[in-house]
């Protein structure tokens, strides 16, 4: 069991929950490593140099576990993680301007994939397996078929009405 003394750690508290629910065991790492992700929404470098010392392991292995697989993010991501399509099929049926829409209204680009409100988070995707439903995005895990720049710009501001109404009620 681990034990934290020094305050700097305690934000540390559910990744040390992680690490003990998986028994401190180092073949776990992918385990822990899709909880941890689960939690922050990505995997801060702080957070993997914890890991790798909890679990006596070089924090190089750590990090490449973290690199190699697709699925783990190095970076924040917001609430909202839209994935377009931009596979073949998509992009002949106009997934760019699905793109280009999204990134003017969240005043995004190519370079910055997160709003600053950590709301959006923008991703072109090579395949998302839907290509009869092409051009297709994906809004956390709600797919949005045969979609225009105009039901995509929609959608988006359903979504920005929604947390505009939460935010309001708080």
């Amino acid at each position: 069991m681990i034990t934290v003394t020094n305050t700097k750690l305690r934000q540390f508290d559910q990744v040390i929950e992680i690490i003990e629910k998986n028994n401190n065991d180092k073949t776990r790492l992918i385990a822990i490593l899709q909880q941890v992700q689960e939690v922050y929404r990505f995997l801060p470098p702080q957070v993997l140099t914890y890991i790798a010392t909890a679990l006596n392991m070089p924090v190089a292995e750590v990090y490449g576990v973290a690199t190699f697989y697709a699925h783990f993010s190095l970076e924040a991501k917001g609430k909202y993680v839209i994935k377009v399509c931009d596979g073949t099929a998509c992009h002949v049926k106009g997934s760019s301007k699905l793109l280009d829409t999204l990134r003017k209204k969240l005043k995004l680009s190519e370079q910055k994939h997160t709003s600053d409100d950590m709301l959006f988070t923008i991703e072109a995707v090579s395949c998302l397996g839907a290509c009869g439903l092409a051009p297709v995005m994906v809004i956390n895990e709600q797919v949005y078929g045969e979609i225009n720049a105009k039901r995509c710009d929609e959608v988006l501001q359903n979504l920005i009405n929604e947390e505009n109404k939460v935010e309001s009620a708080l």
